[in-house]
């Protein structure tokens, strides 16, 4: 599959796609002509990055952790999984604040001891 055919399928745009490979990222095969062509296996690929991306993760993270053996993978996914979980803190706070913020007492919120208590 041609390059724009890729980026249509995969809703992104073919220029997404040539920063991918060379970055190292998903490298595709090329036609006698030189042209790319992307495989199934490619498009694959491709989402997996996408959802990584989704996450948080950089090219240069996503790179090192697509395959199995890569040397230090372990240790980016770790990374990953601890600041997912320190994001998933930060707005368990902000939902609690803004839960009581909405139902406050106070005409100010300067002069409420709880939103005086999560602005720090």
């Amino acid at each position: 599959m041609k390059i724009g055919d890729a980026a249509a399928q995969l809703g992104t745009a073919a220029h997404v796609l040539r920063h991918w490979e060379d970055e190292g990222v998903v490298v595709p095969d090329r036609t006698a002509a030189g042209h790319r062509d992307y495989s199934d296996e490619h498009l694959s690929r491709c989402r997996i990055v996408l959802s990584c991306q989704s996450v948080g993760m950089s090219l240069a993270e996503i790179r090192a952790i697509l395959h199995r053996g890569e040397v230090g993978r372990a240790s980016v996914i770790a990374a990953r999984l601890s600041a997912i979980r320190a994001q998933r803190t930060s707005l368990d706070s902000a939902e609690k604040f803004l839960l009581h913020v909405r139902g406050c007492r106070h005409n100010l919120m300067t002069r409420c001891p709880e939103c005086s208590e999560y602005a720090g």
